[in-house]
């Protein structure tokens, strides 16, 4: 290992962790049994860090070595200095996270927002009291965004495909219907047609009517009518809890737990309908930058992250 002191001087460490075993020792033989190596090659260092400090350092009397006023002047300093290089070079301990003090910015969809705060509030309340958390919307570029820290976790559909950013997969979802208690769709079986002849509010920040249900229904030679465009979840399911629309929501899949995204439908009072039709799963994940990987704190809002999306099953270190 070599340290640069200066453009004209060049410091190797290792002399120091060296020149710590022989004066802790006293012999060159215990020293070189200390760091694994020979003897030979540790009498050469006793010889080389003679030269640099210019002092014998270590001098013969009788059968054992004795130090020097300058040895002995160092051996604290020398201590110190390898016990540096050691904290210096070790794993960073882990952080407890009753001792966080701080602010992490989340960037979410409004619905996915509302899923995480209440669990996350709950988590931080009982294991980090001195954190806190800001939700922006999905309004910044997630990989520049997390790149440069004005976010800590992007949470949602991951869409990107930035190299650097490190993403996880939390949980699969489906869509169902939902709708206001009452409303026709809830009186018998739910089929594409009866669905199709509805009226619906779609969610789409960019203004787009269609989606995956559009192509399913395609499918069956069958078209919704899409009557207004939000850019927010949960504008769209007050809008059918108070109306006719049919709104769609993502659900756990089959025999999985519940899903926190779907408590605010059920808070708005709005009956979940399974849709007959095969629609692709909606995976939640979450991304950050790597930088951030091994951080403790980091590492603590990820796994509040993903207990609360998913339940505390698996504990993972990143």
């Amino acid at each position: 290992m070599m340290l640069v002191s200066s453009p004209d001087t060049a410091i190797d460490a290792n002399l120091a962790i060296a020149l710590d075993a022989l004066l802790a020792e006293h012999s060159v033989t215990r020293a070189a049994a200390r760091l694994h190596t020979s003897p030979s090659a540790m009498s050469r260092t006793l010889a080389r860090l003679r030269r640099i400090l210019q002092d014998p350092l270590l001098v013969r009397a009788g059968q054992t070595m004795v130090p020097t006023p300058r040895a002995q002047a160092l051996r604290e300093e020398a201590a110190a200095v390898v016990r540096s290089l050691g904290a210096l070079l070790s794993p960073g301990a882990s952080v407890d996270p009753a001792g966080l003090r701080g602010t992490f910015t989340l960037q979410a969809a409004d619905l996915v927002g509302a899923a995480l705060t209440p669990g996350l509030l709950h988590l931080a309340q009982s294991e980090a009291p001195g954190v806190s958390f800001r939700v922006r919307a999905e309004e910044l570029e997630a990989g520049p965004a997390l790149r440069d820290g004005r976010i800590d976790l992007e949470i949602g559909s991951i869409d990107h495909v930035d190299p650097e950013t490190q993403v996880e997969e939390l949980v699969s979802l489906r869509m169902v219907a939902a709708v206001r208690p009452g409303h026709p769709l809830t009186d018998g079986p739910l089929t594409p047609v009866r669905l199709a002849g509805a009226p619906h509010v779609a969610v789409s920040r960019r203004g787009r009517f269609t989606g995956p249900l559009d192509t399913a229904l395609a499918e069956q030679n069958l078209q919704r009518r899409v009557s207004v465009v939000l850019p927010s979840h949960l504008a769209a399911m007050t809008l059918a809890a108070r109306s006719d629309m049919v709104c769609l929501v993502p659900a756990a899949l089959p025999g999985a737990a519940s899903s926190p995204l779907t408590d605010d439908a059920e808070a708005l009072g709005l009956h979940l309908l399974d849709i007959p039709l095969a629609l692709p799963p909606l995976t939640i994940g979450m991304a950050w930058h790597p930088r951030h990987t091994a951080d403790g704190a980091q590492q603590w809002l990820r796994r509040a992250v993903r207990r609360v999306l998913r339940g505390p099953t698996v504990e993972r270190d990143t």
